[in-house]
């Protein structure tokens, strides 16, 4: 934690030299309704070893807790190895590789996730990475208005299975440039994106159609279908898809016919931690004939004067390197340390370690699933097959059911209520590969337990 050495009287001679009446002034751009109103909660002017107790505590409360939470971030083994390479200065310290002959193992490691990604994804280019998995698919949906820039309009289709935090986040991003967002419906007895929701759309200018693998829901999208019905409409078909489970299933470039044009999602699953949330990364790749249109950063190998290997920044498509009027984004560095994680991480498990992870965490969803079959007034709720996460659907409010999980130290899953209310009461349950068979048994024996305690005080 750094040391702020500025007294009272430092801080109202630097707020007069610039004529601020208080340090609030400075934020007045931000909208009253986001700021935070009241701290209460925080001590006021502690000293710093009772502030690293509190903050101890603190994380203790989320010490010992079985996580069965999933919905975008996914608790994964990580071999010590990796945070303890990772750890090394020559990481820890290093920024944007400018000066490439200073900076060589940087940009060879760059290369090394760049060639990774681009082969998990069975796609030609891959960037250094972005902020997280949502920035990354309003990045891909901006690519894919550039690629469409003779469209009379720029509507892209977003399957409702999408991550409704992504479909926020988009949102936010891109509405604001002439790009209509349209929601695709679901079908809900398969959990997956309605062909005939889609087929109203038939002969219609689009410009893109953006297709989760798997979707929220934690179903296997029918991937060929729609990526094969995009090519139809001359419209650029956006993977969102979860890189782990790419080890098992088909990668995006070899969807329908010709496969897809972008690939992008969250590269967290890769060997990154769930660190209350954050920093993660976003991944994004694509066909060569797009690769003017990839913002950020590629690096390139090359050979000296004397033959010798090097590596350099190949493609620089950023308003710090060319005219703004030219940039295809506003991505200014990429999540540099946790790429480093993701390509040890990769390098360690090799092909055959990730298809392992994955398969090992499919079965033991399936593992889970037959023995919630068991229990009365819960209903696993889509037909369709699943990764490693699934809906399961109640008679009694999934908040109280929640609550009482967690009096037994379990985080059940992620209340689908608020998000997609037309479910009812509906828990999105993950597992993966840290999941025993006494975990599992012990998830079922307390969920019992608080449908039936929740069931008694709601009667």
């Amino acid at each position: 934690m750094p040391f702020i050495p500025h007294t009272s009287e430092d801080i109202k001679q630097m707020l007069a030299t610039i004529n601020v009446v208080n340090i609030q002034q400075l934020f007045d751009e931000i909208p009253k309704d986001l700021l935070t109103a009241d701290l209460s909660s925080l001590p006021l002017g502690v000293t710093e070893m009772e502030l690293m107790r509190e903050m101890r505590e603190c994380a203790n409360q989320d010490a010992g807790l079985q996580c069965f939470i999933g919905a975008g971030a996914y608790e994964h083994h990580i071999p010590a190895a990796v945070w303890d390479i990772v750890g090394r200065g020559e990481f820890m310290t290093a920024y944007t590789p400018y000066q490439a002959e200073a900076s060589q193992g940087t940009l060879q490691l760059l290369y090394e996730y760049q060639t990774m990604m681009a082969r998990l994804m069975d796609l030609n280019v891959s960037n250094a990475s972005l902020y997280d998995g949502a920035s990354a698919l309003a990045e891909a949906i901006l690519m894919a208005v550039r690629i469409q820039r003779k469209h009379q309009s720029h509507r892209v289709l977003i399957p409702r299975t999408l991550h409704p935090y992504y479909r926020q986040v988009i949102h936010a991003i891109v509405s604001q440039q002439n790009i209509e967002l349209i929601e695709i419906a679901f079908n809900e007895k398969t959990g997956r994106t309605d062909q005939k929701a889609l087929a109203a759309f038939d002969k219609q200018e689009i410009t893109a159609l953006v297709i989760p693998q798997p979707n929220f829901f934690g179903v296997i999208e029918e991937v060929d279908l729609l990526t094969d019905w995009a090519k139809t409409q001359n419209a650029i078909a956006v993977a969102v898809v979860n890189p782990l489970a790419m080890a098992l299933l088909k990668p995006p470039g070899q969807w329908g016919k010709t496969g897809v044009d972008i690939a992008c999602g969250e590269g967290q699953p890769l060997g990154v931690p769930l660190s209350s949330g954050g920093p993660y990364y976003g991944f994004l790749t694509c066909k060569k004939e797009h690769v003017r249109q990839l913002p950020g950063r590629i690096i390139g190998r090359t050979v000296d004067a004397e033959g010798k290997q090097g590596f350099v920044l190949t493609l620089q498509a950023r308003e710090q390197h060319i005219r703004r009027a030219k940039a295809t984004s506003n991505i200014c560095t990429n999540q540099g340390l946790l790429v480093t994680a993701s390509t040890i991480y990769m390098s360690l498990l090799g092909p055959e370690g990730l298809r392992q992870v994955a398969l090992a965490s499919h079965h033991q969803l399936r593992l889970l699933k037959e023995k919630v079959a068991q229990l009365a007034d819960v209903k696993i709720l889509f037909s369709s097959p699943c990764f490693h996460e699934c809906v399961l659907q109640f008679k009694t409010p999934v908040k109280k059911i929640l609550q009482a999980l967690a009096t037994y130290r379990i985080q059940g899953g992620f209340n689908l209520q608020p998000v997609y209310p037309e479910l009812g009461e509906c828990l999105l349950v993950c597992v993966t590969e840290t999941k025993t068979s006494e975990d599992l048994e012990q998830f079922v024996r307390r969920l019992r337990e608080a449908v039936s305690a929740v069931r008694e005080v709601c009667v």
